[in-house]
């Protein structure tokens, strides 16, 4: 995922974090607070399921945030 803040220095850094999470996406998706890249902490087994979602929230230096949802 990707965010961005016109403003400077640290009021412009924008970190990521996860806001929701099924326990299923918990054990196979990480979550980069810095640059919001989503690995896979294990191979898909598409037999546990056939989908997963999280919501992330992108935050900057001040009090400005928002969410997306991935599937």
């Amino acid at each position: 995922v990707t965010a961005t803040d016109a403003d400077e220095d640290m009021n412009g850094h924008v970190k990521y974090s996860i806001k929701k999470i099924s326990e299923k996406a918990s054990k196979i998706l990480q979550l980069h607070s810095d640059t919001g890249v989503i690995t896979l902490v294990r191979s898909l087994d598409f037999e546990e399921a056939d989908y997963y979602e999280l919501e992330v929230q992108a935050r900057d230096g001040g009090e400005l945030f928002d969410t997306a949802e991935v599937e």
